[in-house]
């Protein structure tokens, strides 16, 4: 190995040291040591703060068609290091790129029913019911232990979510048979819904079964295993539960980031007729 490149290693060490001193989750700290290694080997001289170099190498980013979220990964990335790993205290005047907002994609009731009535093994079923009915993102269905499963009080409690932040949200009264049957047997510290070895499942495995159940219930929209809790969502709201409660069973730090699906929701857009 060549010396710049054990230096380099060197640096990026101390960033996942940094990045975890911090309380950064891990897929952070993945995510900010993968954009500073290529931003370390591609840049022609990474010691020198230059921010016209820095630039130059997020537009080869962006006319590669990088998603803005991703460029904005890459952006961070770079001023944590030169900030908290070389000690410049020189700012970056470099602008953050807009992210486009799009709308959620939302199920209907009828659309979720289908597709979980589609699918005939009871562990995928039961993955994508849970999903909708409490919320989930599929990080969160994985890596859900049956401790976490509280059926006195028709809770979930989620450990470690987004931004290593606890959360609990609700455990649907129409699971709770079949989800206690199905975690009757399992230790409190087992996966929920473990792989056939035993271990975590994978996401993409998760996602793939959702994919395949959308194609057979032969639903059009352009949905994801994410839709599940932008439907989870929409359906509270449009049930009449106050946004504070959805904005917690969710998550968000901040209120503005729920209110996105009072602009989905059915009840609000059904008062309105075309003028046609």
């Amino acid at each position: 190995m060549l010396a710049d490149d054990v230096q380099i290693e060197n640096l990026l060490e101390r960033m996942r040291d940094e990045l975890r001193v911090k309380g950064r989750s891990k897929r952070t700290i993945k995510a900010y040591v993968h954009c500073l290694k290529s931003y370390l080997h591609e840049v022609a001289d990474w010691r020198q703060f230059d921010e016209v170099q820095i630039k130059s190498f997020l537009l080869q980013k962006h006319d590669k068609n990088y998603a803005s979220s991703t460029i904005n990964i890459y952006l961070n990335s770079i001023k944590f290091f030169y900030k908290r790993i070389l000690g410049i205290s020189d700012f970056i005047k470099i602008s953050f790129v807009k992210r486009r907002k799009r709308l959620p994609v939302v199920l209907s009731r009828d659309e979720v029913r289908k597709i979980i009535d589609v699918i005939s093994n009871e562990k995928h079923r039961l993955i994508i019911s849970l999903a909708y009915g409490a919320g989930l993102r599929v990080s969160e269905v994985v890596s859900l232990k049956v401790a976490d499963l509280d059926f006195s009080r028709k809770l979930v409690y989620i450990r470690d979510g987004k931004g290593n932040k606890d959360r609990v949200t609700l455990l649907p009264a129409k699971l709770e048979e079949e989800l206690g049957e199905f975690a009757f047997s399992k230790d409190a510290n087992k996966y929920v819904f473990p792989s056939q070895m035993g271990g975590k499942l994978v996401t993409r495995t998760v996602q793939k079964v959702f994919e395949n159940s959308i194609a057979r219930a032969n639903i059009k929209k352009n949905a994801s295993f994410h839709s599940l809790r932008h439907s989870f969502a929409t359906h509270l709201l449009e049930n009449g539960t106050d946004i504070r409660y959805v904005q917690s069973f969710l998550g968000h730090k901040s209120i503005k980031t729920t209110q996105i699906y009072t602009r989905v929701t059915a009840f609000g857009i059904a008062r309105v007729e075309s003028p046609l």
